[in-house]
């Protein structure tokens, strides 16, 4: 079943108000993780890399720590903070690459701009992770499952690494069903699933639950969830302070934060990486069109606050060097102002594109709103 199909799904009761059942709007939350990002852009940038177990770190001569690595070296107990030379202890084949964070950055960029394909409520929580409300969003006729396949078939074509996502009826929900089919999965839970869920749900997977909390929570004889929910809220507060609170109402699985997405949004692009590299200037130009319908398709959907002041092209050539072209907007974006960015692009590679987009950059006028209040209003 699927929340973002099933009517059903769409409103729980809330409670009764006298007798009368209170029907509230369930929310539809992604939690969308990248399966170990940087040794996965570095597999990707170099394929004769796919095989061997690696690790993004520091030189263990250095003192340096393990990023990230990906699951061939996990399955020698290499994982992420430990030190370098322990690591090599473990796996003595593994590959450390000390890593670039401008191409991981570039990365991360692309996989943002495919979330806000679908909403502008994107709360990142790292590069590589992310939660999105999809609530309201009309793509997939609404179903949180099909947008959340449609998104990691995305990141899989358009960046090249792989994602695991949870969806779920709020964040707590979503953050653990990220977790239960990676790599390269996901997993749903209904709201009509949720007391079954939680009921089995080990409380190690809490947010907030480390090695201390766990093991305090043993000895009183609770494991899952379910043993959580037979402890009276006054009980857990008095052992666990604030936090007995959060642990009480977690173990039923009610969370009611909202996805924060404090960052708005500075441009809006569409890009596309192309199977057989664009050869010529020609070639880039005939692509142009069917780009450009769906910058302004996404336009479109764009709240009104902002206000479009540029336009850019950029162009990934097949030897990976990138490069960016922007100019003042043209008003009505004709498709004539970006093909004068698409000939400059060109003569600055003048090779082969691999991948090659278009987008705007904005101002957000409720921002500079808020910012002349605090000035006429101190």
């Amino acid at each position: 079943m699927d929340i973002g199909v099933d009517s059903k799904a769409d409103s729980k009761v809330d409670g009764t108000v006298d007798g009368t059942e209170v029907t509230k709007s369930t929310r539809k939350i992604i939690h969308c993780d990248c399966d170990c990002f940087y040794a996965a852009v570095e597999m990707r940038d170099d394929p004769s890399l796919a095989n061997l177990p690696i690790a993004i770190g520091g030189k263990s001569d250095r003192r340096g720590v393990v990023a990230t690595c990906n699951y061939k070296a996990r399955h020698f107990g290499v994982h992420s903070a430990m030190p370098t030379g322990q690591a090599l202890k473990l796996c003595p084949d593994l590959v450390v690459i000390p890593g670039t964070m401008a191409k991981y950055r570039e990365a991360a960029l692309q996989i943002r701009q495919i979330f806000y394909r679908y909403t502008d409520k994107v709360e990142p929580l790292s590069l590589d992770e992310a939660y999105l409300d999809v609530t309201d969003c009309t793509e997939c006729q609404g179903s949180a499952t099909l947008i959340a396949q449609q998104i990691r078939a995305q990141i899989a074509t358009e960046v090249g690494v792989t994602a695991s996502a949870g969806v779920a009826p709020n964040k707590f929900l979503a953050k653990v069903a990220s977790d239960l089919n990676k790599p390269d999965g996901q997993f749903v839970i209904t709201p009509e699933e949720v007391d079954d869920f939680v009921q089995k749900l080990e409380v190690k997977r809490i947010f907030g639950v480390g090695k201390v909390t766990n093991e305090k929570l043993r000895r009183m004889g609770i494991i899952t969830c379910g043993d959580l929910q037979q402890r009276n809220l006054i009980e857990l507060v008095d052992k666990f302070g604030v936090f007995g609170k959060r642990l009480h109402d977690l173990s039923y699985g009610r969370d009611e934060r909202q996805v924060n997405s404090n960052s708005r949004r500075k441009s809006l692009s569409v890009e596309h990486t192309y199977s057989d590299d664009l050869p010529d200037q020609i070639a880039c130009l005939a692509k142009l069109p069917d780009l450009l319908i769906e910058l302004r398709s996404r336009l479109r959907r764009v709240d009104s606050d902002y206000l479009v002041t540029k336009q850019f092209i950029k162009m990934k050539f097949n030897d990976f060097t990138a490069t960016t072209v922007e100019r003042q907007m043209v008003s009505g974006l004709p498709v004539e102002s970006f093909e004068a960015l698409c000939q400059q692009a060109w003569i600055r590679g003048n090779r082969p594109v691999r991948l090659m987009g278009i987008g705007v950059r904005f101002i957000d006028t409720s921002e500079q709103g808020r910012a002349l209040q605090l000035e006429l209003f101190p």
